[in-house]
């Protein structure tokens, strides 16, 4: 089986669930292991929420859960943090002051606005919306180096109008091969997240023509997370992702731990 490195427990404001029944899912969905990444999704404002994260009781409750697990269910501590430009000075003094095992860096807020919400959409087309989504990942890859994969890449098509009944790579074939190259440059992986199986999409976020065009690039680091808030969510559809990955040209896969990748293979 593998291991499903992206799940939301309580300390995510988006979850009310428990580290421990998102635990005892997984080992009954026969994962080999999971890193826990709550968000940090600072200056959000959509909605007037907020989605902090209480770090140092984190790693307390963390510590807890490993030492109980300990020898028996490999439990990892990550973090997702949301990517803004403006966050350039902020994010890598908390990464670096904190021993994450892994960090997603993924893009929520794309000029203040989150995609999730219907207001995004207005006053431009979907396919304006989608456009300006993923120029909004190149901002960020142009000051961020604190993430070790980009997590969930085409996030936005969970929420258009149409979601992604109109939207192919050769669309955005440009911009995205920007992205896919600058990653691979900075050495940086992509995640593999089946919340798109979840959210009705029959694909993967990020679609397989992207992972295909990563590994084609030079990419080597694949991650896989189910981005699970609620215990029925983890390792969602996992059966699927061994097909896909090699058909997209990768044998391993990857888990960080201490922010080093391990691969393991398919």
């Amino acid at each position: 089986m593998l291991w499903d490195t992206h799940m939301h427990t309580h300390f995510s404001t988006d979850s009310q669930a428990k580290p421990e029944e998102m635990i005892q899912a997984s080992i009954r969905a026969g994962v080999d292991g999971i890193c826990f990444t709550d968000h940090l999704d600072l200056d959000y404002n959509a909605s007037q929420t907020e989605f902090n994260l209480d770090i140092p009781g984190y790693f307390q409750e963390m510590q807890r859960i490993q030492q109980h697990y300990s020898g028996n269910f490999p439990v990892l501590a990550g973090i997702e943090i949301g990517l803004q430009p403006h966050l350039a000075d902020r994010l890598p003094q908390i990464i670096e002051s904190h021993p994450f095992d892994f960090v997603i860096g993924s893009s929520h807020v794309v000029h203040g606005q989150d995609p999730y919400f219907p207001e995004y959409y207005l006053e431009k087309t979907e396919m304006e919306a989608y456009r300006e989504y993923f120029e909004s990942i190149l901002e960020n890859l142009a000051v961020f180096d604190c993430f070790d994969v980009y997590g969930h890449l085409d996030y936005v098509v969970r929420y258009g109008p149409t979601k992604n009944e109109n939207y192919t790579y050769e669309q955005f074939s440009d911009v995205l091969e920007e992205i896919l190259r600058i990653l691979v440059e900075k050495g940086k992986g992509l995640e593999l997240n089946t919340g798109g199986f979840r959210y009705g999409l029959g694909h993967p976020n990020p679609t397989e023509p992207i992972l295909k065009r990563y590994r084609e690039l030079g990419g080597e680091i694949v991650t896989v997370g189910a981005d699970g808030h609620r215990p029925e969510h983890v390792a969602f559809d996992f059966a699927k992702v061994p097909e896909i990955l090699k058909q997209a040209g990768f044998e391993y896969y990857t888990v960080f731990q201490g922010r080093k990748p391990v691969f393991y293979r398919l």
